[in-house]
């Protein structure tokens, strides 16, 4: 039998595809089947000695205490649940953790824009907006994906009409406070890089193992976790990178 994807005969997509992040959250959930799995780890070992006893198979004594032992099962799974449910909150304290990282190096990236915008509004004639949306950024740490993904799209936004005033101005480009603003800034979108690629490991791990069967699935659902949505590139950041740059 052949490759079912084969990239040598196959049909080939020759413009490529554009990749978007799904910003849905799916909930986990169990079916009745992991219920029974729960019951009968508890019951059948110890149903099946009992009824074994009742019938005069095995000595009482003996089906009483296989009863007993059959029991163990479920008192394993128990502990394994107990053990699934540690994990996931330490898991979903990495996350935290990793956000967190994340933030820091967004909240020093506005500060350091809001001194771009203050240094070069002095200079040329800067929009109104830029400094609306920089004023706007100072909230604080974003608690929520969405906002933080929101966050970062707005300092592109906000950066990228820098860089026009830089076009329009070349002499700008030699002031030595914008240069050292400008560098820092290259820095710490590095960092921030670093810090989602960081992010969306940890994401994944967590979207993978709230669905694995039976231990985790279980305790996941139990406690109503859902997956969680990854760090995506601004629509601004996006289109830059379909640019033409040499």
């Amino acid at each position: 039998m052949g490759n079912e994807l084969d990239e040598v005969t196959g049909a080939v997509n020759q413009t490529g595809r554009d990749i978007n992040v799904i910003e849905k959250q799916i909930p986990v959930t169990v079916g009745v089947g992991s219920l029974i799995f729960e019951i009968a780890l508890w019951v059948a070992i110890p149903a099946v000695a009992l009824a074994a006893t009742a019938m005069g198979l095995v000595p009482a004594p003996k089906g009483l205490a296989a009863a007993a032992v059959g029991a163990l099962p479920g008192l394993i799974f128990l502990f394994m649940k107990i053990n699934a449910l540690a994990y996931l909150r330490k898991l979903q304290q990495k996350i935290q953790a990793d956000a967190s990282q994340i933030d820091n190096y967004l909240e020093q990236r506005v500060i350091i824009l809001n001194n771009v915008v203050g240094l070069l509004n002095t200079a040329v004639d800067l929009d109104k907006d830029v400094m609306k949306s920089v004023t706007a950024l100072r909230s604080g740490a974003n608690a929520t994906d969405a906002q933080r993904n929101a966050a970062s799209a707005q300092m592109d936004s906000v950066l990228s009409r820098i860089n026009v005033a830089f076009e329009a101005y070349p002499d700008l480009k030699a002031h030595a406070a914008i240069a050292d603003a400008m560098q820092q800034n290259s820095y710490l979108q590095k960092e921030i890089t670093a810090a989602r690629a960081l992010y969306n490991d940890t994401v994944a791990i967590w979207n993978q193992d709230i669905f694995a069967w039976p231990t985790k699935q279980i305790v996941a659902a139990r406690n109503r976790y859902t997956t969680r949505i990854p760090f995506t590139a601004s629509a601004e950041t996006k289109a830059a990178a379909r640019e033409t740059f040499f």
